[in-house]
């Protein structure tokens, strides 16, 4: 039975669901893990994640699809990521099949908070680990605490989606060989005085160029380039120091073999991106975002379709991924995992 929530005007911020997801691990292994209903966390003064700030996270989402099914979109890559993330910051990884039990787990366990389908909502699944010992001198922590949460949201965009204006960055979102590829907290921390700044001076996102040279388009602060030629091909940039966005992932599969485009992974020059036909901004919350405008120190670059609506192709790529994932368009095998 549906929790008694208005789904048509829902925000997109943190609604405590009944049941979270709790594992620690210790002297040397996870425990089995279990589902609790306290949404607090205690620990020491002194953790390691306080201190040092070693922790990861990921992002994914349940929906009701066309047929009444809870589905998720994708969870083997979403802990396939997170291993990375725990490896890249000294965490004990995380097995895929623990992730993925925790995330049947806590969605089944929630599932009266997934949002009916039709509604533009759906419960948004945040699964993290952190070092929680006690730890003054720097180094990794001895013990740890991986938990998953849902939260009801909204859509993205309220009313429809709207292209969106960005400016290059003179801040760098990622050093040249650091971490910028792992989804640690520490990364999105170092982007938060910069997104302020962008919204004080009327932007909606920031513009990241690569740290070395600056003469290359990498991401925004949580979202992932794609850009579209002239001719229709899907272009994204390729980086080490890049994210690696699972729906960014879905989108070029999507674009190649349902829409029939060629796709290119590859540098992207920022000299390059005044001749793209369309961009966007992909990543869980939002699909894609259309971006209309791209404010370079007094020059602008405003895209053919301008500030009113998405382009062709992408209002395209977006349209068949949510078709995908909300059961009205079938999927490639593996895609759709349902929560019996």
């Amino acid at each position: 039975m549906s929790k008694a929530i208005d789904w048509n005007n829902l925000g997109f911020g943190y609604v405590k669901t009944d049941y979270r997801y709790v594992s620690n691990y210790k002297d040397g292994k996870w425990d089995e893990g279990s589902l609790i209903t306290d949404d607090t966390i205690t620990m020491s003064e002194c953790a390691c994640v306080l201190q040092y700030a070693q922790t990861c996270f990921e992002g994914l989402k349940a929906y009701t699809t066309a047929d009444g099914k809870i589905v998720v979109f994708r969870p083997d890559l979403n802990a396939e990521r997170l291993q990375s993330s725990c490896a890249g910051l000294e965490i004990p990884v995380v097995s895929k099949e623990k992730f993925l039990d925790a995330i049947y787990q806590v969605v089944k366990a929630n599932k009266d908070f997934v949002p009916p389908y039709g509604t533009g909502a759906t419960l948004y699944i945040r699964p993290y680990v952190f070092g929680k010992n006690a730890v003054i001198g720097v180094k990794p922590a001895d013990e740890y605490e991986f938990r998953v949460f849902t939260t009801p949201v909204g859509p993205y965009f309220k009313g429809g989606v709207k292209p969106i204006t960005i400016r290059v960055s003179d801040v760098d979102r990622a050093a040249p060989r650091g971490t910028g590829n792992i989804k640690a907290g520490l990364n999105y921390a170092m982007s938060l005085h910069n997104i302020v700044d962008a919204h004080q001076k009327g932007f909606d996102e920031n513009m990241y160029l690569d740290p070395q040279t600056r003469t290359k388009v990498e991401e925004t602060g949580g979202a992932n380039f794609l850009f579209v030629t002239k001719d229709g091909t899907v272009v994204t940039p390729k980086s080490n120091s890049i994210l690696p966005s699972i729906t960014r992932r879905s989108l070029l599969y999507v674009a190649q073999h349902y829409c029939g485009l060629k796709v290119e992974e590859r540098e992207v020059t920022f000299e390059e991106v005044k001749d793209f036909a369309e961009c966007g901004l992909c990543g869980t919350a939002a699909v894609i975002s259309p971006v209309g405008k791209i404010y370079d120190h007094g020059n602008e670059i405003v895209f053919p379709s301008g500030m009113e609506k998405m382009g062709p192709v992408i209002s395209k790529l977006r349209e068949t991924l949510t078709g995908i994932q909300m059961g009205t368009i079938e999927a490639p095998e593996g895609w759709i995992h349902v929560i019996e």
